[in-house]
């Protein structure tokens, strides 16, 4: 049994050292032994606190899905005016392909926000073994449904706020933030199968236009 009050940081190694052996030998080939070693500890630890592979699996794609939201929340303020808000979210769901920081991936907030931290090539990656494996995993479709109905309600509140400040003319806000989002992850898909514009700028730009449209 891990010591008392290491809890929180053992599960978080073990999430990141999972989401970095996705990564780089895809979900066939995490294995629990993999997992320890990147966490620096024994695999009991890691069943310790998940059980198996699968719940680990489960664990560590919602950790994922919800980086995005934790790193939006941060940066979000209430002098901002709708487009802002809306240029944050598009900043962290759909970052610029100039983006190349590297670094180890860390999805935990224990050490404050501005740490926590995916490269650009990882989230593609992780991106890519996640959904085509929630394509027959029942479970991991009902992660991506939660994670996204979250996203999309809070796209919606930047909206309706929009409109009710008179920044933003949006007749349904629910199909506008369906709309976005459903843009944003095929754009995604797009980067990871090197899917590239005619124009051969970065796809956000689509994204930006479709914005756009909102403003009044």
């Amino acid at each position: 049994m891990p010591k008392v009050g290491m809890e929180p940081r053992r599960r978080a190694d073990v999430i990141n050292a999972t989401l970095t052996c996705i990564s780089k030998y895809g979900i066939d080939g995490m294995t629990l032994e993999k997992v320890a070693q990147y966490a620096d500890c024994s695999k009991g630890v890691v069943t310790y606190y998940f059980k198996n592979k699968d719940n680990l699996m489960i664990e560590a794609f919602k950790a994922f899905l919800a980086y995005y939201g934790v790193k939006i929340n941060s940066e979000l303020q209430n002098t901002m005016n709708a487009e802002e808000m809306i240029k944050v979210t598009l900043k962290h769901i759909l970052p610029t392909e100039s983006d190349a920081a590297q670094g180890a991936i860390n999805v935990s907030d224990l050490e404050g926000v501005e740490r926590m931290h995916i490269p650009h090539e990882d989230q593609a990656k992780l991106f890519l073994h996640f959904f085509s494996r929630a394509v027959l995993d029942r479970k991991l479709q009902e992660v991506v449904s939660a994670g996204y109905m979250k996203d999309i309600q809070g796209i919606v509140k930047i909206l309706d706020y929009g409109n009710m400040m008179g920044q933003m003319k949006v007749n349904d806000s629910q199909s506008a933030a369906y709309g976005l989002l459903a843009m944003v992850v095929g754009l995604s898909f797009f980067r990871v199968a090197n899917i590239q514009p005619i124009n051969s700028e970065d796809n956000r730009y689509i994204c930006e236009d479709y914005v756009r449209t909102f403003s009044t």
